[in-house]
């Protein structure tokens, strides 16, 4: 079995940390902080050490050598070393407040006057722009609204998914608690019937059987479903032409609780049958997480 590289990035305080406590837990030998001109030895010296799964954190402390490492993840590729690039992220403003409420210095600030909330916003500024190009070749978690339990799960069933094909995430959330930041498409769902205004499906879930019976019942629901059905069977086989390894689909209702849940439930088991695919609820989720401490 050749040798697997998970390489996990993205902004300061989006939870690179709780990331690679998932991939360890999941038997990944882990590698916090690695510099990108050490990318290629260390690879060399694991095809004899720690087994054949890895995971690496690099991130902008390493500024000066990210821009050689999209065309140094290629060649490892070539090699046929499976890499798969994952890639968290968060709000500008969540990331500010996270640093706030832990007193902790962005690793990028120079001096003292960095602990400005002005300057700070400007360094993260600057982050995103010497973390660009990863993003883009990446799978991208937006863990603004992620509780750690869910980051973890997440991270997880990312494993499980067989490689070299693109992968497909459909996840539902609420608008009310804002627009996720990971989405390649997204779909407002909120002139759709809700089933939250009948008291007898509003604690129930677009996962659970009554409010399914609801939505289908529903013409444009179903309208709904067929066109976007549609543009993805029309429009996929292109994306993965192009060399695409993830395509997350956001469905977006009021809450994130019914007909986004619905939606996302039913694409997924569409595409499911030639995709490898994953759903994700954020809200739902986090309420689970929740639930659990």
């Amino acid at each position: 079995m050749g040798l697997e590289i998970v390489l996990v990035t993205g902004m300061s305080g989006s939870g690179k940390s709780v990331a690679l406590h998932a991939l360890e837990d999941a038997g990944y030998y882990c590698v916090d902080n690695l510099p990108p001109e050490l990318l290629a030895s260390f690879v060399e010296l694991e095809h004899t050490h720690h087994g054949n799964r890895v995971a690496i954190a690099i991130d902008a402390r390493s500024a000066t050598g990210l821009p050689r490492l999209p065309a140094q993840l290629a060649a490892l590729r070539e090699q046929g070393v499976l890499v798969q690039s994952l890639f968290l992220d968060a709000t500008t403003s969540t990331l500010a407040r996270r640093f706030s409420e832990t007193r902790r210095r962005h690793p990028l600030s120079s001096d003292e006057l960095q602990q400005g909330r002005r300057a700070l916003m400007q360094t993260i500024g600057w982050e995103r722009e010497l973390l660009a190009g990863l993003r883009e070749q990446s799978e991208v978690i937006d863990t603004s609204h992620l509780r750690p339990s869910q980051l973890q799960s997440y991270v997880k069933s990312l494993l499980t998914l067989p490689r070299g094909q693109m992968t497909l995430v459909f996840q539902s959330f609420g608008f009310k608690h804002g627009i996720p930041a990971d989405c390649d498409y997204l779909f407002d769902v909120r002139m759709l019937p809700n089933p939250y205004y009948d008291t007898d499906l509003r604690p129930f879930s677009g996962k659970d059987a009554q409010v399914q019976a609801f939505l289908r019942q529903q013409p444009e629901v179903l309208e709904m479903q067929r066109q976007i059905v549609q543009f993805f069977e029309h429009w996929l086989p292109l994306l993965e032409q192009n060399h695409r390894s993830y395509v997350t689909v956001s469905i977006g209702c009021t809450g994130g609780q019914h007909r986004s849940v619905y939606l996302v439930e039913q694409l997924a088991a569409h595409f499911g049958t030639d995709w490898p695919t994953l759903t994700r609820h954020r809200e739902l989720d986090g309420r689970t997480a929740a639930a659990e401490i």
